[in-house]
């Protein structure tokens, strides 16, 4: 009886835990260090969808990016910058909604192959701002999808492709890996590792 009971009760313990905690392999960014800037854009309409897509703004990442988002934050420091994230985890459902509004995978990756490595919570959007907040140009918006997000393309002014470069020099020192067309995204190096998730964010 006492086996039984225990069983129950360890039961009902992971049910629980599950609906109330992140997915076991994430971590949230700000149990690591709260020296970040957010702007989570899929918790707003203010993005190339135009809907609400998470219910909170929260970044949750594998615990080595984590780790690794951290050390870039410090090299970024030092230099009178820090780090505004943009998106960390996406689940796979979100992922098809973007797909079925911009089939493209130029632009969004597709989730019926590999899919997204944000799914695997081993990706970031992000930017710079100054120290105290302020904002840095780099050359177009988020989620832009055109020509002057491309990583190659150098028709910028002179301060534009100093914050670039500051920018993929800081994220590659650590092991993330840039993609040609959007100049705020980048991928972890082992990604390959992770599993792709679909656990919704959790909100209260």
């Amino acid at each position: 009886m006492r086996s039984f009971t225990i069983l129950i009760f360890s039961f009902l313990f992971l049910n629980f835990s599950s609906e109330t905690s992140s997915p076991p392999e994430l971590v949230n960014i700000t149990s690591y260090n709260s020296q970040f800037e957010f702007e989570i854009r899929y918790a707003t309409s203010e993005n190339f969808i135009g809907e609400i897509l998470y219910d909170c703004a929260e970044c949750l990442l594998q615990p080595e990016v984590a780790q690794a988002l951290v050390k870039a934050n410090e090299y970024f420091c030092e230099r009178g910058y820090r780090i505004k994230l943009y998106d960390c985890y996406r689940p796979l459902d979100v992922q098809k909604k973007m797909w079925a509004k911009v089939p493209r995978p130029t632009y969004v990756a597709n989730p019926y192959g590999k899919g997204s490595i944000h799914n695997k919570g081993a990706a970031v959007d992000m930017t710079l701002v100054t120290l105290e907040g302020c904002y840095v140009e780099m050359g177009s918006d988020y989620d832009y999808f055109g020509r002057e997000a491309h990583i190659d393309n150098y028709n910028f002014s002179d301060e534009i492709l100093a914050h670039r470069k500051l920018l993929f020099e800081g994220m590659r020192n650590v092991g993330f890996n840039t993609i040609r067309t959007e100049w705020w995204h980048f991928s972890f190096g082992k990604s390959w590792k992770y599993s792709t998730l679909n656990e919704p964010l959790p909100c209260d």
